[in-house]
Parts: C-alpha cells; structure tokens; sequence
C-alpha cells in the first residue's frame, strides 16, 4: 500500500489549512461488506478459525474490541468475525491521506499514535453512545516487531471504565508468523486462528477497579508467537524466512557490534565477526559454529532492550543520524519538506531540518512509546515524533535504527517516571 506525498518547503506546510474535526460517522454497510468480500481469499489462504466465548452474546452491543497488532491480516480477520456488526475502527491519522472520504465511510476514528489526544474519548464516546457503533481499536498502537506484545499504555483500565461498554478481546495466533512486519512483507503458508473472548462484562466494567481491568487485558496481551510456532510445529518452509531479520536483531549477540546484521534467505549473520544462525522451520536460530546466545528471537530482543537500558542509565545512548523528513499536518499527503538530522538521548528527541526552518523537541515524558514503521507505505523504514499540531515521519540514512530508537523511548519513559517518583 502506497501513500499520497509531495514536495514542499516547511514554511509552505505550515501555512497549510489544518486537518478540521469531524464527528465519527456510522459505518456503511455496503463498504463493511465490500471488506468482508475481498477478505475471503485471504482467509481461505490461511485456513482462518476461531473460538467464540458464549458469554459475548449475553451482553448487548455495542462493545470495545481490543485486538493485538500482528500483521495486514488483523482486519480481515475482525471483518470475519464480526461482520455484520457495525464497529467503528481507531485508526492512524496517516491512513486518512488521499482516501479521507472511504476512511470516513468505514467508520475510521483517525488518532496520532503515542500523542495525547482527548478528542479521541470524545469520539469513541459518539461513536458507541449516539451511533450505538462498537469500537475496535488495537491497544499497542504499533505492529509487534518480535511477536510480542508491545508496551501498553497504563490507562485503558480507566478508559474501559470511562466508555461503560462490554470489553472483547481477540487474539491472533498464526497472524504474525503469516505476514511478519520484518520479513519484507512476504506472506508464508500458515493457518491462522484466532480467540474472541469476554474480558469484561458491563457489569464487571462498572464494578471492578480500573487496576483489575487493565490487569486482565495484560494477561490477555502476554502471547509469544515465537513459541506458539514451536510448540505447536509450525513449520516455515520458505527460503525467505530470514529476510529482514536484521530489522529485530539489529545486535550482534556475539561481538556486540550493530547494524552488521544482516537476514537473507535462511540465515542472518554478523559482517563484523563472520557469526552466523540458521533460522528453522520452526522459528528457532542455530549458530552455524559455536555457542547459540539465543536460540528464541525474542530473548534476543530482550537482551537489546536490557543493552539499551543499560546505556541509558550510563548516559551513553545516542542516535545521530541525517534523515530525510515527512511532515503531515492535514489529511492532503505526507509533505517531504527535505533532509536534516535526528538525535535521540537521554533527554529526548531533537529534530532540525538542514535549511534551519525546522527545530522540534520531544522531551522522554511525552509518550511511552514510539510509532515506528518497516518499510512504511513501501517509502523505507520510519521513526515518527510529534504533538497534535504537526507530526514528523523521519527516514533514517543509518540501517536498522528502528527498532533500537523503539526500545529506547520505552525504556527512557520509564526511566524518566522512575526518577520523577523518586525527587517527589
């Protein structure tokens, strides 16, 4: 999927019209059934299933639907299932762009991913209380780039509460290993299954303590599809299954050094110290000679997150790379306004375009995570900052940033909690 850009100068897109607040609109029923129909083959492809919890039809509608973020699959597996049930589908604002109109008529709720938005509650509340519409909405806010879950925001106990619906969850299992997001979006032959289950009841919603309900969902969004293939034998047979794999393990497990990864076919190997891992059909990493560090690719992950955290606490993480910049501002297109520079450290983002016009700053407290892409609308890999005024889709120059820059903002938000805590 490709996205409408152009070419313009920062002082130009400033004096742009802004992206005007329309109310969410009810989902029509011939695009809901347009997407059922163009779903099917896909989900013949995939042998799609699922399980229904019988509690679910005891609630009355509408309903918040909380959905993990694997793959392109996710919403043609929630058409599936739902259908013919309206629900109106929380959405990136960069999805709107060239195609505001189609979005609207799908019952799309655009939202800045990681950036405070009030107007959002505002409008999953019309939505569900005067369109009598569900919601669906994926708490992670990102694809899982490790087949994890990614970070949760620490308050969708309260929005539960907050929208006083019945709360479903559904989780994928084979989603992520159809169509991961690192494998240069090459599908492979898996069957895909998914669970749809009553995590709260309208009842349970109003009575139960905010912390409980946030609780539930994280024990929902504890998945591993990593391990789900092994212990289930899975097997990935294609030759291409590695391809991209450097886009995870953007460290050498080995000699420490990065961006010397590279994935390629069946195998993904150091070009610093010549180490290097056969991945199996089932998911799994064998060094070729010697020790296997990791065998399980979201240890690996792990261990990253932990070599990240480690820098932080040190004060010798930075990211310092020339970047080619996107600016979006309205639902018109992604402007490139031209290259600058991207540093990310201890005290957060700074962003400078090359001729001087541009100059933004993130502080770690803004977000406790970061919107970050591969291969984003086929334009390459992505790190995207910003408040609701404007937002930034930065194109790194240095390969396989992506991923640490992700870990780092999550663990700088921590951090920065931790010592707020601390000099109360």
């Amino acid at each position: 999927m490709k996205i409408k850009t152009k070419n313009l100068s920062f002082d130009k897109v400033q004096a742009l019209p802004k992206a005007k607040h329309i109310d969410p609109k009810y989902p029509n029923i011939l695009f809901r059934t347009l997407v059922r129909l163009l779903a099917i083959p896909d989900l013949i492809k995939t042998s799609f299933s699922f399980t229904f919890d019988e509690k679910i039809k005891q609630e009355k509608g509408p309903f918040l639907i909380l959905m993990n973020h694997s793959s392109f699959l996710d919403l043609e597996i929630v058409s599936r299932i739902f259908y013919p049930m309206p629900y109106s589908i929380i959405c990136t604002s960069d999805g709107f762009i060239g195609k505001n109109w189609l979005m609207r008529m799908l019952g799309c709720i655009p939202t800045q991913k990681f950036v405070t938005d009030m107007t959002l509650i505002r409008d999953m509340r019309f939505a569900l209380k005067k369109l009598n519409s569900s919601i669906l909405m994926y708490p992670e806010a990102s694809y899982s780039f490790d087949g994890t879950a990614t970070t949760l925001p620490e308050n969708l106990g309260r929005l539960m509460k907050l929208l006083d619906v019945p709360v479903i969850t559904v989780i994928t299992q084979g989603a992520f290993a159809f169509d991961p997001l690192y494998n240069c979006l090459q599908q492979r032959k898996v069957k895909v299954s998914a669970t749809v289950k009553c995590l709260a009841t309208q009842d349970e919603v109003r009575t139960l303590e905010a912390e409980e309900l946030t609780a539930r969902l994280e024990k929902d969004f504890s998945f591993d599809n990593f391990a789900w293939q092994k212990e289930n034998n899975v097997k990935i047979t294609e030759p291409f299954r590695a391809d991209g794999l450097e886009r995870i393990l953007y460290k050498c497990a080995h000699c420490g050094s990065e961006g010397t990864m590279k994935g390629k076919g069946t195998t993904v190997k150091c070009s610093a110290c010549s180490k290097e891992y056969f991945l199996d059909e089932l998911g799994q990493l064998n060094a070729l000679d010697g020790e296997t560090e990791f065998s399980h690719i979201p240890s690996w992950y792990a261990w990253e997150r932990e070599q990240v955290k480690k820098e932080l606490v040190d004060g010798t993480y930075e990211l310092d790379t020339k970047v080619k910049i996107g600016v979006m501002t309205n639902f018109d297109a992604i402007y490139f306004i031209g290259n600058g520079r991207l540093i990310h450290s201890n005290q957060g983002f700074t962003l400078t375009s090359d001729d001087g016009i541009l100059t933004y700053n993130q502080k770690p407290h803004a977000s406790y995570g970061l919107y970050s892409d591969y291969y984003w609308y086929e334009l390459g890999d992505v790190i995207s900052i910003g408040d609701k005024n404007c937002l930034y889709y930065c194109f790194p120059e240095k390969d396989g940033v992506v991923a640490k820059t992700r870990l780092a903002a999550e663990e700088l938000f921590k951090l920065d909690k931790e010592n707020s805590k601390k000099n109360k």
